[in-house]
């Protein structure tokens, strides 16, 4: 007989890794960003594994939402205590894992539901961008419907026996 798989759990899965980076003696009372960049590259993942190794698909998208919402909850945090101590690295990472759990919400049947969370969530990083809503403290984010950037301007050579 086969043991059971226990489902999987972002949001615990969250909660611990945040409870784990802020341990450092180094830096008590400083939120370690890397854990963070990594748990936001898990998200998409994740809401494979909670919702599929979960019998409950609605208790599966729930941990999932629940710790996305957690990690872009911190990222509000941080930027309203100090918006110098949110790095962009840290927001890029943010705004690809709503891209990614996008792609992945649309693509797996049964998870178009967990789009309103990507909504949601990326309704609260938007609100962190400058007013173009494309830069955060005047770098630009990563986002797959941000307009390009414009090429650099050529400097005109005239040389001088054009002009005779």
């Amino acid at each position: 007989m086969q043991a059971e798989i226990p489902p999987t759990d972002f949001s615990r899965f969250v909660l611990d890794a945040i409870k784990s980076s802020t341990s450092t003696a180094q830096a008590p009372n400083k939120l370690d960003q890397e854990v963070l960049r990594v748990s936001l590259e898990l998200a998409s993942s994740f809401l494979v594994t909670d919702t599929s190794t979960n019998p409950d698909l609605h208790a599966g998208s729930h941990t999932w939402y629940t710790g996305l919402s957690q990690l872009v909850d911190i990222l509000v945090a941080i930027h309203s205590k100090d918006p110098e101590e949110l790095e962009l690295d840290t927001i890029n990472a943010a705004s690809k894992a709503c891209s990614e759990c996008w792609t992945v919400a649309g693509t797996w049947r049964g998870l178009e539901e967990c789009r309103d969370g990507v909504r949601k969530v990326g309704a609260k990083l938007k609100k962190l961008l400058d007013e173009d809503g494309y830069t955060y403290r005047g770098e630009y984010v990563y986002s797959p419907l941000a307009p390009a950037q414009p090429p650099p301007r050529l400097v005109t050579v005239v040389a001088a026996d054009a002009e005779e």
